[in-house]
């Protein structure tokens, strides 16, 4: 047994409770034999290509994209200052969430352990792979409680997914407690920062290297404004990656996406301005909703986003909409009674936001 459920007093050292990922990894995934791209049994130069029945006109579109992005995997590692054999890439993050899951998940048998409420692509990718999925309810200040979380966990369990900041709740998990988790979960753990730009808190990437077995994923399309362009990182040891790699399409990252945003990485400083102003005009968002009558509750926010709790977040959604203003409601997650959730935008679009508000 991996996981020594009657004893969480007794944390022991990541190192003692880490298993090993072969035995962690599906039986049909350790022997697979992944599919071998043209591009993958060549290194070098050539001028020459006569290997992949391209055709040979519509240069440079008509060549198959790098299958392992090692170009734009370079750039990557500068920024985040860890090795590029740990990054993976795919198409936005949920990929490699379905790929973590379809790696380490036995359908029917295995289980994944999650926080409740958090971004439901989890539970949604657990669901096509018919793996159980477990909700774990944060407190009631949407505080992570370890020693529940770990709780729910038996030798079945394979994954746990932690979001962090957490959407829709926008907080960031308290480093202790996910360490605790780290501490005593010998499968793999996920953490979620597709919001960390926008926190004051640290990645969980300078802990890769003390983690074996843990997965931090991150993505374009908030701070760097890359949403439709689809590109998602996965951080994790060289062992994990290489099982990523195996299993994901061949050529998932097409040419346009790769230079691209390989592109956009030229621009760090652009990025971190508009991090700035996001987070300036978070502050006075927050200030002018507290002034909207019918507003009862701000959350505390480390994301790019509001959770605010109304008395009739149903029609107030709908009263928005007919005006053209689309928030998202939340209503229906667990401890998330009467809440919309609002993206921070323009000073321009929160100031219609807001002027619309006073008039009801």
């Amino acid at each position: 047994m991996f996981y020594v459920r009657f004893a969480l007093h007794l944390y022991t050292k990541f190192s003692n409770m880490a298993i090993e990922l072969s035995q962690l990894v599906r039986d049909n995934i350790q022997k697979l034999k992944p599919y071998s791209c043209a591009r993958n049994e060549f290194k070098g130069e050539a001028s020459v290509f006569l290997d992949a029945n391209e055709n040979p006109m519509n240069a440079p579109y008509n060549r198959y994209p790098d299958p392992l992005q090692e170009e734009l995997k370079g750039k990557i590692a500068k920024i985040k200052h860890i090795r590029p054999s740990q990054i993976m890439l795919g198409v936005g993050s949920d990929e490699p969430i379905d790929l973590i899951i379809r790696i380490f998940c036995e359908p029917k048998e295995n289980n994944i352990v999650a926080i409740d409420p958090t971004y439901n692509m989890y539970k949604v990718c657990a669901d096509i792979n018919n793996v159980e999925y477990r909700p774990v309810l944060l407190n009631d200040d949407f505080s992570l409680d370890a020693e529940r979380l770990l709780a729910a966990v038996d030798e079945q369990t394979k994954v746990i997914f932690l979001c962090s900041p957490n959407n829709p709740t926008a907080n960031v998990l308290n480093h202790n407690e996910v360490r605790n988790v780290l501490n005593s979960f010998g499968g793999i753990t996920v953490i979620d920062e597709a919001y960390i730009d926008f926190s004051s808190q640290p990645s969980w990437l300078t802990e890769l290297d003390n983690f074996p077995n843990l997965v931090v994923m991150q993505t374009f399309s908030k701070a760097w404004g890359l949403a439709s362009v689809r590109c998602g990182m996965a951080f994790a040891s060289e062992k994990i990656i290489s099982y990523l790699n195996n299993v994901k399409y061949p050529y998932n990252i097409n040419t346009l996406t790769q230079r691209f945003v390989s592109e956009q990485l030229d621009h760090e400083e652009r990025k971190n301005k508009w991090v700035e102003m996001l987070l300036e005009q978070r502050g006075i968002l927050a200030e002018k909703l507290q002034t909207i009558p019918f507003v009862e509750k701000i959350y505390p926010s480390d994301a790019n986003f509001l959770l605010v709790k109304v008395p009739d977040p149903e029609g107030l959604y709908n009263k928005l909409v007919n005006d053209g203003i689309i928030v998202r409601k939340r209503n229906n997650l667990s401890l998330c009674l009467g809440c919309l959730r609002i993206t921070v935008g323009t000073e321009e679009e929160n100031n219609i936001l807001i002027n619309e508000l006073k008039q009801l």
